[in-house]
């Protein structure tokens, strides 16, 4: 059974369908160009994308590195993830604000490469560009572009697009699982819809209906220590 729990650390392919709008209809259909951008290419070049822990950020990063001609780069990245190559027409930086100071300079220096050769740069950070604790020309540069907030979900959207998402498959949520979940899991979307996934593998393997006890059981299980 902990093997079943282990697979919320899977990895899968993010997409743009996949993601939430929520409150994010403009920024959503400014994505899909970028994502699109072979027939109908922003005008706007250079966006700043800002939100909270969980807010889906890298999701959506993630979702347009899998167009054509972008390059993901996390903050974590060695230094050649952020050199210019004319074959790259996106950039997408993720988690500006825990750039190190090395890679603070490579993030400068791609900004005038992508500026210089017409190519188009994502950024995301926890706060506005004004804020950043970076070094001053790149937090200036981050701010020459849109600026968008990424709003995230209120519990209720949650709960609705988690419903959504169960009656798509054919399960039934007692009123009370939902918001149980809310409270005693990680809250961000990813997670959530991956317990889901695993709920239901759970109740089919443990030939249970779905209820609050069969969930109480599965987040015992989570929170246990690997053996």
């Amino acid at each position: 059974m902990k093997q079943l729990l282990l697979d919320l650390g899977a990895d899968k392919p993010q997409d743009l369908d996949t993601f939430v709008i929520g409150k994010n209809d403009e920024l959503m259909q400014l994505l899909q160009r970028f994502a699109h951008r072979a027939t109908s290419a922003p005008s706007e070049r250079f966006v700043y994308l800002w939100g909270e822990p969980g807010a889906g950020k890298t999701h959506l990063l993630q979702a347009l590195a899998a167009t054509p001609y972008a390059r993901y780069i996390a903050a974590e990245s060695h230094a050649d993830a952020f050199l210019f190559t004319p074959e790259t027409t996106l950039y997408l930086i993720d988690d500006c604000q825990i750039l190190s100071p090395d890679l603070q300079i490579a993030a400068f220096n791609l900004f005038n490469q992508v500026r210089e050769h017409d190519a188009s740069l994502l950024v995301t950070g926890a706060v506005p560009p004004a804020m950043l604790q970076l070094r001053e020309d790149l937090r200036t540069r981050l701010g020459w572009g849109l600026i968008y907030q990424l709003h995230g979900l209120t519990d209720d959207e949650k709960i609705a697009a988690l419903n959504h998402a169960a009656a798509a498959r054919g399960l039934v949520l007692p009123p009370g699982v939902l918001p149980y979940l809310l409270t005693h899991f990680r809250r961000d979307m990813r997670s959530l819809s991956a317990m889901l996934d695993a709920l239901d593998r759970y109740s089919l393997e443990t030939q249970r209906p779905i209820t609050l006890p069969l969930l109480r059981s599965l987040l015992q299980q989570e929170n246990e220590p690997a053996a």
